[in-house]
């Protein structure tokens, strides 16, 4: 990066790449790029990667009366529906099989370069993992046998109406339980899963307000693999020490199950 002190964030080249700026913006990105040439390509390789999602999976989007909620009112993107293009996002993700840390890998081994509020999701999501996950008696606050109030008292706390414990069973998960934690200083959700042979894993939901992208990234610790998403305010991750393809189908089964 050609800049000491950067004037374009991450976020600004993700909205950029979206087709989610006003033209005065969107030529302020675009002088900047022809300087920065490495963000360029790796933008470029976005917006290929997005239409190739689209000219695959665009046949098979189908609209929702409430899709236009799903978009921010900054927005003016195109009538694609949003969902269909997040899910879409998560298997192209996934089937790439070339993601050995975030999407978009150029772009963030600029260690200058400024990241988003959203950026701090995997890191929490994993430290709530090592925190509990080896708990034996408290690993969580309601356990499965209360999940009704779980999912009531966690939806009211991080002011999500309906919210849905995700149901992990055909994937051999079993819910042991949930608690509510900080996330970026707000009431966030663990759910805590299991399996016949004592393997946990956890799914955090956060609330970010602030922000105005759509995101899917991998990241890994260690042993430790976690796929986390952005959804309009809503950030999700699922943590935990498995495969990364057992990890795929769990993000894109949480996925269905929580509420848009």
């Amino acid at each position: 990066m050609s800049e000491t002190n950067p004037t374009v964030t991450e976020a600004d080249l993700h909205a950029y790449a979206d087709g989610q700026l006003a033209e005065a913006e969107r030529a302020r990105i675009e002088a900047w790029l022809k300087d920065n040439p490495d963000e360029a390509a790796a933008v470029a390789e976005w917006q290929s990667q997005s239409a190739a999602i689209q000219k695959m999976f665009g046949p098979y989007a189908a609209a929702r009366p409430d899709d236009a909620l799903l978009v921010s009112p900054h927005s003016n993107r195109s009538s694609w529906p949003r969902r269909a293009a997040i899910a879409a996002s998560i298997a192209a993700i996934f089937a790439a099989g070339a993601l050995s840390g975030h999407y978009g890998p150029t772009l963030f081994e600029k260690p200058e370069l400024q990241l988003t509020a959203s950026e701090t999701l995997p890191q929490q999501a994993q430290n709530a993992f090592l925190v509990y996950a080896s708990e034996v008696r408290h690993p969580v606050e309601v356990f499965a046998n209360e999940e009704t109030h779980l999912a009531t008292w966690l939806g009211k706390r991080l002011a999500i109406q309906n919210l849905k414990v995700p149901d992990l069973q055909a994937l051999g998960f079993h819910l042991v339980g949930g608690r509510l934690l900080p996330v970026d200083g707000k009431p966030g959700a663990m759910f805590m899963y299991e399996d016949q042979g004592g393997e946990r894993l956890t799914v955090l939901v956060g609330r970010n307000a602030g922000n105005r992208t759509t995101s899917f990234r991998f990241a890994s610790a260690d042993n430790l693999e976690t796929f986390y998403w952005i959804d309009g305010e809503l950030g999700y991750a699922v943590t935990g020490e498995i495969s990364r393809d057992l990890l795929r189908q769990i993000a894109e089964e949480c996925y269905r199950q929580f509420p848009s």
